[in-house]
């Protein structure tokens, strides 16, 4: 991971060694594809030309310049950035302080019985927190809020389960990467770029756990965004 998230600052967690990460079973509806979903092309298409609605521009990492602005339309806003895997939430076999050095045991977002997300089984992105660069609040951006995630010719659909830090952005759980197919360790996995996060205004899974509700949801929405609503 980058940088130390915004839910980590009270942790202050003590740095361990190193510990083989076991294998994930990828759920059944990241092996096969359904038959009519829309496809990566279809979204890379539609965001192809990109109408800036955040103020400034973001670092995709701590040491990078700032170049990946924050694009809009009617119905979504989107960015095109790397992924650094967020292990943060309910501590697992995958995500823990042995297994990733920032680790922080709380998100953002809780799920409906008031437990933090588990990075390890739910397809989450994380956000900038508001600023003067840009304020998702004010675009119905929160948490719950649906998300298509693009990578080599993936689309999977995530919630936005966690905030970052202000001025950077590219980052999602463990189970996205998974889901994508990036090595989803989070010392050394992530993809370094062309990953395309889309995030669909003032829409909410609820409860924020239910994947396949977000699944179902993203993909409505989706074929939405390709109509140019």
């Amino acid at each position: 991971m980058r940088v130390q998230s915004l839910t980590l600052a009270a942790a202050g967690a003590a740095l361990l060694a190193p510990t083989a990460l076991p294998a994930a079973v990828p759920p059944r509806e990241d092996v096969v594809a359904r038959k009519g979903a829309v496809t990566a092309a279809d979204l890379l298409d539609r965001v192809r030309r990109c109408t800036q609605v955040s103020r400034g521009r973001y670092r995709p990492d701590g040491d990078a310049r700032a170049t990946v602005p924050v694009c809009g339309t009617r119905g979504a806003v989107f960015w095109k950035a790397d992924l650094d895997v967020d292990c943060d939430g309910r501590p697992t076999a995958r995500c823990n302080r042995r297994t990733d050095p920032y680790f922080s045991a709380a998100t953002a977002f809780q799920q409906s019985d008031g437990r933090h997300l588990n990075a390890a089984s739910l397809p989450y992105i994380v956000i900038p927190a508001p600023s003067g660069i840009w304020n998702p609040w004010a675009q119905g951006i929160r948490g719950g809020a649906v998300a298509a995630v693009i990578y080599r010719g993936r689309v999977r659909y995530a919630v936005v389960g966690d905030t970052g830090p202000r001025d950077l952005i590219g980052e999602a759980s463990y189970a996205t990467a998974h889901a994508l197919g990036i090595h989803a360790d989070p010392r050394h996995g992530g993809a370094p770029s062309g990953v395309t996060y889309i995030v669909f205004k003032n829409s909410r899974v609820t409860p924020i756990e239910d994947r396949r509700e977000a699944t179902a949801v993203g993909e409505r929405l989706a074929r939405k965004f390709l109509r140019g609503k």
